[in-house]
């Protein structure tokens, strides 16, 4: 005869066998759901690419970007064997200015052989224009953007391995488009270059190296540069974890540093892109984008001096400030567990709480509007 405990050891096990059978389903589940989903971003990926090609073909044949009535000219080489995890890019800005053609043509020239990475693909630009700010005037960032997509496309570069740097006249271009363009660089290199009015608390993810000759006087070049290193020293206090940086304010050189600035390549080549970074500053500079790494704000409300702080702690994400009406969160399992329900607060108030479904459209829509695969995203969050 069957004690009562027998019995009732007996359910537990039938309660746990099923408990197991439903735990073990509910995975089966996810894994498929994963599996899936996993399936359609790569064929999302494959038909951007596919796409991308065919649009970016005309420039490889031609070496030219051409866009309305600009066209930039490009001249690039290929060092070391492709990484298995895709090529670095190297632009390298050349100098010259608002002067002839010529000159700047014979800078151009200069630029081609000045550098050499030891990977990548070392791409020289021509500027579209004859002026000082030749490299950070409309339509130059558009420029940038269809050049690093034509060679993520035919030379398989790693868009998280794309690298910005400049001499003399490409140096101004540099201390203005690295912040700018902060989301696209794993890091960027000045040398010789004069900063102007430019904010470099954009640079909160982006490594950035400073290059000058201490006795570089036209333009108050050295004692700008040294000021704008202080500056980025001081970056660095407030958020320790960021404002990666070097400044070389070279002894005894003058606008020519003999090369001695060389040694910047391998120093940014130990860098890659973070494409979801935990805490970003977001600063509208000179000329407007509606997006920056994973935020988006309303076209209409962009003006230059507005900003967006955003920190992510575990799957919260808290936006101190932000000059906008409304912003939209691009989210990915890179920035927070898409499993878990995530929290928003805005100025510490709390402005969403639940969990986001991932969407191979949303995917398909971030990938074709940034045009960049690794801010692709399957989930989105607009808050007011």
């Amino acid at each position: 005869m069957k004690r009562v405990s027998d019995y009732k050891s007996l359910y537990l096990m039938r309660s746990d066998c099923k408990s197991a059978r439903t735990i073990h389903v509910f995975l089966l589940l996810l894994l498929f759901t994963l599996f899936a989903h996993a399936q359609d971003y790569e064929r999302v990926r494959r038909e951007w690419l596919d796409s991308l090609r065919t649009a970016t073909a005309s420039i490889l044949r031609d070496s030219i970007i051409r866009q309305d009535a600009d066209s930039m000219k490009l001249w690039w080489t290929v060092y070391g064997e492709k990484p298995a995890d895709g090529r670095s890019l190297w632009i390298s800005l050349h100098g010259g200015g608002g002067t002839t053609p010529e000159v700047n043509d014979q800078q151009w020239r200069n630029q081609m052989r000045l550098y050499r990475p030891s990977e990548g693909v070392y791409v020289a630009p021509r500027s579209p224009l004859e002026a000082w700010d030749m490299w950070c005037q409309q339509p130059i960032d558009s420029m940038y953007r269809v050049l690093i997509r034509t060679m993520i496309a035919h030379y398989d570069v790693n868009p998280d391995k794309v690298y910005i740097m400049g001499y003399s006249a490409g140096g101004d271009g540099v201390w203005r488009m690295a912040p700018r363009m902060a989301d696209h660089w794993a890091a960027a290199s000045m040398m010789a270059g004069h900063p102007g009015d430019v904010h470099l608390e954009n640079l909160l993810n982006t490594p950035f190296m400073i290059w000058c000759g201490a006795n570089d006087a036209a333009y108050n070049r050295n004692r700008l540069d040294r000021e704008r290193g202080l500056q980025m020293d001081s970056l660095q206090r407030t958020c320790p974890e960021g404002y990666i940086h070097e400044t070389h304010i070279m002894e005894g050189k003058g606008h020519w540093m003999d090369r001695e600035d060389a040694a910047a390549l391998p120093w940014m080549a130990r860098f890659k892109r973070q494409a979801w970074p935990k805490h970003i500053i977001w600063q509208q500079e000179a000329v407007y984008r509606p997006n920056f790494y994973w935020l988006s704000a309303p076209l209409e409300e962009l003006k230059r001096g507005k900003r967006v702080d955003a920190k992510v702690e575990g799957n919260c994400i808290n936006i101190s400030r932000c000059d906008y009406s409304e912003l939209t969160l691009f989210l990915s399992d890179e920035l927070v567990n898409l499993k878990k329900p995530v929290t928003v607060k805005l100025r510490g108030k709390k402005v969403f709480k639940g969990k986001v479904k991932p969407s191979a459209d949303t995917y398909r829509q971030t990938l074709y509007e940034r045009q960049d695969p690794s801010f692709a995203a399957p989930c989105k969050i607009t808050i007011r």
